[in-house]
């Protein structure tokens, strides 16, 4: 996803993973956040700003892997089960209930 912000004057790429992190993960969004700067950035913008979401990292990993990279990048979890209700129902119908209504 890539967005701007007003507020900091410069573009963020944001990459959800919906596995563990890994270091190959800081060259692929690297690589998106060269492509803006090559493409979209201008001179008065601020540095473009990647944050990579995982669903688990280990830390010590995670700080090797940023150690060498000049660009600003950020590293975070998520666990599905605190960002859903415990009673969460999808908006989209399951095949079931299509075949049901077909009947």
């Amino acid at each position: 996803m890539l967005f701007f912000n007003i507020n900091l004057n410069c573009y963020v790429v944001i990459e959800v993973k919906t596995g563990e992190f890994e270091p190959a993960n800081i060259g692929q969004i690297g690589t998106y956040i060269s492509a803006v700067n090559h493409i979209l950035k201008k001179e008065n913008h601020n540095p473009t700003i990647g944050l990579l979401i995982c669903k688990n990292k280990d830390n010590i990993l995670a700080q090797y892997a940023l150690d060498l990279t000049e660009a600003p990048i950020g590293i975070s979890e998520y666990e599905l089960s605190k960002i859903y209700p415990v009673n969460f129902k999808g908006t989209m119908p399951t095949i079931k209930e299509i075949e049901e209504s077909l009947k």
